[in-house]
């Protein structure tokens, strides 16, 4: 059973979603603000948070900071602002989803139905063939799930994950923004905003040397990115 925690200082809210939680079979851990939410991580082994933006004491883009220090579980962020500052905001500092208040609940139990496939594919909750894929010194061992640049382990969330790996088995092909969303989130890109290129964006800032001029991720303009493939 997955175990998800819920971090809202609205009690009402995280009731809520705890109820359309548990009905889809999950196990609920609550927390009304960021250090209770770290507390709980630090004692409890979650598979997935939602932790909304404004609380007291510690708020949810500050936890999200101190959580990615030392944890890549999913995250989805819940705000009640609407603006894309604050989505990117959320998306740059290691959250894998964001969802404005006020939300359908059922379109929050989608969202952790998906986040939840995409970090077991990731895990080792699966037993999966070895597969190993480079280009030039960057390498990604699928079957550990071990990313290296020129030896060095480099740490990456489950999007981030997921984007780069795509990328890499493609390597040289280019792909658009609603290719690259269609593969990773695995529905439909209608009106995709600047999702990708913000992941896009936070791999370049762990793997380049340079992010401004990239050696392996690269953008095609006006067509999409791709992984360059190099000897």
């Amino acid at each position: 059973m997955f175990k998800i925690l819920v971090c809202d200082d609205e009690k009402e809210i995280v009731e809520a979603i705890e109820i359309y939680l548990i009905q889809e079979g999950y196990e609920v851990l609550k927390a009304y603000d960021g250090m209770e939410a770290l507390d709980i991580l630090r004692k409890e082994e979650v598979n997935l948070l939602i932790i909304d933006v404004m609380m007291p004491k510690l708020n949810g883009i500050r936890a999200t900071l101190k959580i990615r220090e030392s944890n890549s579980i999913p995250i989805i962020i819940l705000s009640a602002k609407s603006e894309d500052a604050d989505k990117i905001l959320g998306l740059n500092i290691g959250a894998d989803d964001y969802l404005t208040k006020p939300f359908n609940p059922l379109e929050l139990v989608a969202r952790v139905k998906s986040q939840l496939r995409r970090y077991t594919q990731l895990g080792a909750m699966e037993e999966k063939c070895s597969n190993a894929y480079q280009t030039g010194g960057l390498f990604i061992d699928d079957d550990k799930k071990i990313v290296t640049v020129d030896d060095e382990p480099i740490k990456l969330t489950p999007i981030e994950y997921n984007i780069l790996l795509f990328l890499l088995k493609n390597k040289g092909k280019v792909f658009s923004i609603e290719q690259i969303y269609e593969n990773i989130w695995n529905e439909d890109a209608v009106g995709v905003d600047n999702t990708v290129a913000v992941h896009i964006r936070h791999i370049r800032e762990k793997i380049e040397i340079n992010p401004k001029d990239p050696q392996y991720l690269k953008v095609v303009w006006g067509i999409g990115y791709k992984v360059e493939a190099l000897e």
